[in-house]
C-alpha cells in the first residue's frame, strides 16, 4: 500500500508520479547518486539544486524531508492552509512533514523550484474522548456561523483560502461590495464594527466594558485573518455563499454580523 505521491512539477502527468510505500525512500537532486545504495531518485534539473539535495521518507501517516545542503533553507508550504509552512534548515535530517497536501520549495540560484508530495493517509480516531459526567468543556472560540460577522471574517479570509498566501486583505469598501448580493444594506460602518466586535469576541482585544482598554491593536485585519486560519475557524467550505471570482474592481469578500 503506498503512502505516499510525489508529483515532479506542476504540469507533470500522471505517468511522472512516484509512489512510495512506509519506509521507502526517495533521492532527490540534480543527478541521482553513484552510491545509490538501491534507493530511488527524483531528478530536479536545475543547476541551482545540488547533485544531492535531499531525501524523502515515508510513513504510515507521514513523511518526512531530509536537507542534504549545506547552506539553502527548504521550505514545506501547505497548499491548502493559506500560508501555513515548515522550514527545514540545512543538514536537517528526517524532519517530520504533516501536511496532506505539500509543495517542497527549493531556493535554485536566483530561482525557486519546487515539487508536490501528496500523503492522503491520515489517521484520526473514531469519536472525540467524552466524560460522562461533568461540565462541558467551554469552547476557544464560539463562533456563530449563522451570524454576519461570521461571514465578515470569511470575507476577509477569502484571498488566501483562495490559494493566494500572501494576497493583500481586502478594504472594508471592498467587502462591502462583495456582501451586497448576501447583505443588501451593508455599509462601510457596519463591516467596520463587525471587525472591531470580532476583535473583542476573539480576545484580540479587551471588550469596551473593561477598565483597561489595552494598547492599540494594530494591524486588526491581519490579526484576525492570521489567528481564523492558524486555527482552521474558517475554510474553504465557507466561502459557499461567495461567487467564485470577485467582481471586477474588488480584492475579495466578506459579510457582516
Amino acid at each position: 500500500m503506498y503512502s505516499i505521491i510525489v508529483v515532479p512539477a506542476p504540469a507533470a502527468t500522471s505517468g511522472d508520479q512516484v509512489r512510495l510505500a512506509p519506509g521507502e525512500r526517495l533521492h532527490f537532486g540534480r543527478t541521482a547518486p553513484r552510491t545509490a545504495g538501491g534507493r530511488r531518485h527524483l531528478d530536479v534539473p536545475h543547476p541551482g539544486v545540488s547533485r544531492t539535495a535531499g531525501e524523502i521518507g515515508a510513513a504510515g501517516n507521514h513523511w518526512t524531508l531530509s536537507n542534504f545542503s549545506t547552506a539553502s533553507t527548504y521550505v514545506v508550504e501547505n497548499p491548502e492552509g493559506a500560508g501555513e509552512h515548515i522550514k527545514i534548515a540545512p543538514g536537517r535530517v528526517d524532519a517530520p512533514v504533516p501536511f496532506e497536501f505539500s509543495r517542497v520549495v527549493l531556493p535554485a540560484g536566483s530561482d525557486l523550484v519546487d515539487f508536490c508530495v501528496w500523503a492522503p493517509r491520515h489517521d484520526y480516531v473514531e469519536r472525540a474522548h467524552t466524560a460522562e459526567d461533568g461540565e462541558p468543556t467551554a469552547l476557544a472560540f464560539p463562533l456563530d456561523r449563522s451570524k454576519r460577522y461570521f461571514l465578515v471574517l470569511a470575507a476577509l479570509c477569502e484571498p488566501r483560502l483562495r490559494g493566494e498566501p500572501h494576497a493583500p486583505l481586502p478594504t472594508a469598501d471592498a467587502i462591502v461590495d462583495r456582501l451586497r448580493p448576501l447583505w443588501p444594506a451593508a455599509n462601510r460602518a457596519a463591516v467596520q464594527w463587525n471587525i472591531d466586535y470580532l476583535a473583542v469576541k476573539l480576545r484580540l482585544k479587551p471588550g469596551p466594558d473593561t477598565a483597561d482598554a489595552g494598547p492599540r491593536l494594530n494591524g486588526k485585519k491581519e490579526s484576525l485573518v492570521s489567528l481564523a486560519l492558524r486555527f482552521d475557524l474558517v475554510g474553504e467550505d465557507d466561502l459557499g455563499p461567495f461567487t467564485r471570482t470577485p467582481a471586477a474592481g474588488t480584492s475579495t469578500a466578506g459579510a457582516a454580523r
